[in-house]
């Protein structure tokens, strides 16, 4: 868990559209990562995603926001070469293709700290929460064929740097 006297603005980190991609006509020669067999599912991992987060953890506390919960730990930081990260438990909400059923929990972890959210599947609830919520927030969408880019890492990096104002 974070310590409490931390003053970085929190990532929460989504897996399927932002490191587990798809979108795409699987198995292809021509797919965006590699694919790895995780808990008898075929995902495709874009395996600069690692390095990617690992920039990010530089400025941000990182945690997975994901269905898969416990289980990221489980595989990804092997996969991607990266630690393990803090990751929120969803008590059986995670529902494909939206992600508003994330916003108690992620409320609840991140409290009055900045917060910035990387995630393929937002809706209006999730800008409108954003909008109403009264520390700094920033929503990163993704687009699930190609996950976490460097653009959407530049972005995040400069909203840090310009201390949390809307880009």
């Amino acid at each position: 868990m974070l310590g409490l006297g931390s003053k970085r603005p929190i990532l929460a980190v989504d897996i399927d559209g932002v490191i587990s991609l798809f979108g795409f006509d699987d198995p292809t020669p021509d797919a965006p990562g590699d694919f790895h067999l995780i808990d008898g599912m075929l995902h495709c991992i874009s395996m600069p995603a690692g390095e990617r987060l690992g920039r990010l953890g530089k400025s941000y506390d990182l945690v997975w926001a994901s269905g898969w919960e416990d289980r990221a730990n489980d595989h990804l930081p092997t996969i991607l070469g990266m630690a393990e990260l803090p990751y929120l438990t969803f008590d059986g909400q995670a529902r494909f293709g939206s992600a508003h059923w994330k916003l108690g929990p992620i409320q609840d972890y991140a409290g009055e700290r900045p917060l910035a959210w990387i995630d393929d599947s937002f809706d209006r609830s999730c800008f409108q929460w954003a909008e109403d919520r009264q520390a700094p927030t920033l929503l990163v969408p993704t687009d699930p064929e190609r996950g976490l880019e460097d653009a959407q890492v530049e972005a995040l990096e400069a909203w840090v740097r310009d201390g949390f104002t809307p880009g």
